[in-house]
């Protein structure tokens, strides 16, 4: 029999930070951009159980936010201490089990198949992380247990906040059939509106539902679907959580379509993400560019090269394009909320795409190292490009 584990922080980023400072204790703390008064941008990262009360969920619009809870406390994000925490949860994982995907800063799977006897029980598994990770660390988490991984994700959500619910094969069908559609991994809000318009509402409703008739009305992810709704998940814990993609978007204080502005910000998430693809040492060939408009509409344009990259002159150049084909074609008076740029598809990492380098490329490499050396050593602010 295999036992899956999934831990998720409860609240994490606020939670860490009511943890480090007692006077918010038992507040609304909600982690994200600055409101400005009800006029900020941005949205929020995550918030307290007592934020939750008024209203207020991740995700959601700063501005709105603090209309629902204005006496909230508004913290921006600490990344590198959210991060340094992180490692000390790892770690305690560690103790526990090898076999660990993490999955974000916040949540990860365990493999328990072959450790749990040590402890007895994979229930005392379950209670012995928590109760560690709240001595050593003074933080609350939820925890679900299950043969698969969905089970798992499910029955962590299901017990939050602070709980700890183990679903036993024989109990899986009980447990999942009742619950509302969306909660099946794969079903957005999209895929929910299209399974409620033909009468499937539960979990149940899906998994007696046939296959034809979800495969006409979703594809072949409708019989994905079929196979989790009754409780079949064939997919494993993945030791080494490969990087997908590495991307930095930026919301403006104001919506703008000042081209130079629009050009400048393009050019500093550009340096953003050819310096992390160099930290990681990756090379993409995919280059994707994200608008949001003043209307909330959002478009995507991507460019696949036929060498992989992380220069920054590469990126740039290609984003650049990107968002003149597609900003081109909107109104002059339409502005612009948010940009993004992204690089993916890595392949192998760090492959030399060409036996002979350009002279031009080994110019770039020399710059680029010397740039790296200096962020390493000062940070990414002091220094970047020219335009």
């Amino acid at each position: 029999m295999t036992f899956i584990l999934h831990i998720d922080m409860d609240a994490f980023f606020a939670a860490v930070e009511q943890r480090d400072d007692p006077r918010l204790l038992g507040k609304p703390v909600i982690i994200g951009a600055d409101p400005q008064g009800g006029k900020g941008r941005g949205v929020v990262s995550t918030c307290s159980y007592e934020a939750r009360k008024f209203g207020v969920h991740s995700a959601m619009p700063i501005s709105q936010a603090f209309k629902k809870c204005p006496k909230g406390f508004f913290l921006q994000p600490d990344m590198d201490k959210y991060s340094r925490v992180s490692a000390e949860i790892m770690k305690i994982l560690y103790d526990f089990t090898p076999e660990i995907e993490q999955v974000s800063v916040d949540e990860a799977f365990l493999d328990i198949t072959g450790s749990y006897h040590l402890w007895k029980t994979p229930l005392a598994v379950g209670q012995s992380i928590k109760a560690r990770i709240k001595k050593d660390l003074d933080l609350n988490c939820s925890i679900g247990i299950a043969s698969n991984k969905m089970i798992a994700k499910i029955a962590s959500d299901y017990c939050k906040p602070n709980g700890l619910l183990q679903i036993n094969a024989e109990q899986i069908l009980e447990f999942l059939w009742p619950l509302t559609v969306d909660k099946i991994w794969g079903v957005g809000a999209k895929t929910k509106e299209i399974l409620n318009n033909s009468g499937i509402f539960t979990v149940g409703d899906m998994a007696h539902t046939s296959r034809e008739l979800l495969r006409s009305r979703l594809g072949e992810h409708g019989l994905d679907l079929y196979e989790l709704a009754n409780g079949i998940d064939d997919r494993g814990v993945v030791l080494e959580h490969d990087v997908k993609s590495v991307s930095n978007e930026y919301t403006f204080d104001e919506d703008t379509n000042n081209k130079e502005e629009l050009y400048k910000t393009i050019s500093y998430l550009c340096e953003k993400v050819s310096y992390r693809l160099r930290q990681d040492e990756l090379k993409g060939k995919t280059i994707t560019v994200k608008i949001r408009t003043g209307a909330f509409k959002t478009v995507t344009r991507s460019r696949t090269l036929d060498d992989r990259t992380n220069f920054f002159d590469d990126i740039y150049k290609n984003s650049k394009q990107l968002f003149d084909e597609y900003f081109g074609s909107l109104p002059s008076k339409e502005v612009v909320r948010l940009i993004g740029v992204r690089v993916a598809n890595f392949e192998e990492n760090f492959v030399q795409d060409s036996l002979f380098e350009p002279a031009l490329d080994i110019k770039k490499e020399k710059v680029h190292q010397v740039m790296d050396k200096i962020k390493n050593k000062f940070g990414e602010g002091v220094i970047g490009r020219g335009r």
